[in-house]
């Protein structure tokens, strides 16, 4: 059984939600958005996302100023551009390859590349198993955007792949614009 994102419901172990430790009555500033999440623990969030995304760290606890998420790759990212965020990417295990100004990159284990706000750009798998990254949105907002793709369920899909076009009324949102199909 898969789920929207095709996600072998069985392949990836669930993520505990860790709620991180409690404020301290009085902490400083900093003190108060202190975060530290165990292996394998992820952020709640408004509704549970597949195993196949990790939120490190929401929106909401950076005010804004960034999303990390560790995801693996199981669909292939088809091309689309930021136009409010910078997108960074750490690949974790496997190779990704990205396609950024009409190039194909392969990023192996240890490869960091900034997909810079509008510019257009995809991210593909090139290995199996599926590489595994973590993702940094500044702003952030990209766990937002999962969630509501999570929330359109089968909707976003065709054939069992991200349809641009059906994709695209949800992206606007989060001012994100996938390049669509000609027929």
């Amino acid at each position: 059984m898969t789920d929207t994102f095709g996600t072998p419901n069985t392949r990836i172990p669930e993520p505990e939600v860790n709620t991180a430790f409690p404020r301290k009555a009085g902490a400083t500033e900093g003190e108060d958005r202190f975060l530290l999440l165990e292996p394998g623990a992820v952020r709640p969030g408004r509704v549970p996302l597949p195993p196949a995304f990790a939120v490190k760290a929401a929106t909401a606890d950076t005010e804004g100023r960034l999303s990390i998420l560790e995801v693996t790759l199981v669909k292939d990212i088809p091309r689309h551009v930021h136009h409010r965020a910078d997108e960074c990417v750490y690949v974790l295990e496997g190779v990704l390859a990205i396609e950024f100004d009409d190039r194909t990159h392969f990023a192996p284990q240890g490869t960091f590349a900034l997909l810079p706000r509008g510019v257009p750009h995809a991210l593909r798998r090139a290995c199996d198993p599926p590489p595994r990254v973590l993702q940094i949105s500044s702003p952030g907002g990209w766990e937002c955007y999962v969630e509501d793709l999570v929330e359109a369920g089968p909707a976003v899909l065709t054939d069992g792949e991200l349809d641009p076009e059906k994709v695209n009324p949800i992206a606007a949102r989060h001012h994100i614009h996938y390049e669509e199909r000609r027929p």
